[in-house]
């Protein structure tokens, strides 16, 4: 039985080394490729501000916080449901950065969640699969036609859902590629390459986590939703 979890989290800003917090966190429970309906959902009092600008992406406000769990209240059940999995996430050391982080802050026992859960991470995926293109979330379900004109904002468990979903097209090969994207290949060529590329990933044993860093189309992209948000909540 192969246990998996989709993750995804909202956060206070970008970086943990400068005090930015973990505010919500989206878990769905996968066995066999099949989603079982389980799943861990909670949102957390960061016990500081919210960045507007982390506002304007998730929805999330200062005030909605306010009465929410603290991290270290929800720690327990949220490292019992993920022991033990795989995890999927995509960019993965973003949000097993912010945890880390927050265990660390916990003075928990656990430590890092790397050395107790195994982490695979679908943004390295798509860049074997699909070098040198677009390959956020967005990106990837255009492309594997994955749905999600309702994502008005950035949730984690709407982003867990929806990564579920491009996961098992981007693992499976069986999906249509998109228009002028290697017109050539079918399904069961992409399925091969998908599978060959994860296996790489899965035995490279000097794998570590690295920052993967925005390049400047996928930057000028996230301005240009920050501003069509701005103007729609103003």
């Amino acid at each position: 039985m192969e246990r998996q979890i989709i993750l995804d989290t909202e956060t206070t800003g970008l970086d943990p080394s400068k005090g930015h917090r973990i505010i919500e966190i989206g878990c769905l429970e996968m066995i066999n490729r099949r989603l079982t309906g389980k799943k861990f959902h909670c949102y957390i009092n960061p016990e500081r501000e919210v960045d507007p600008g982390a506002t304007q992406i998730s929805g999330i406000t200062n005030e909605f916080l306010k009465d929410k769990p603290l991290f270290t209240d929800i720690m327990d059940d949220f490292l019992g449901f993920i022991e033990g999995a795989e995890l999927i996430i995509h960019n993965a050391p973003f949000d097993v950065g912010f945890i880390n982080a927050e265990i660390a802050l916990a003075q928990h026992f656990w430590g890092s969640i790397d050395s107790y859960v195994r982490i695979f991470d679908t943004l390295l995926l798509a860049r074997q699969l699909h070098p040198g293109q677009r390959n956020s979330l967005d990106a990837l379900c255009r492309r594997y036609g994955v749905d999600n004109a309702h994502r008005t904002y950035h949730g984690a468990l709407l982003d867990a859902e929806i990564l579920s979903l491009v996961y098992l097209a981007m693992t499976a090969g069986q999906t249509q590629l998109a228009l002028g994207e290697d017109e050539d290949e079918g399904p069961a060529a992409l399925g091969m390459r998908t599978r060959k590329a994860r296996a790489k990933l899965k035995r490279d044993k000097n794998f570590t986590l690295t920052i993967i860093k925005a390049d400047s189309e996928e930057n000028r992209l996230h301005e240009e939703r920050l501003l069509r948000l701005t103007k729609t909540l103003n």
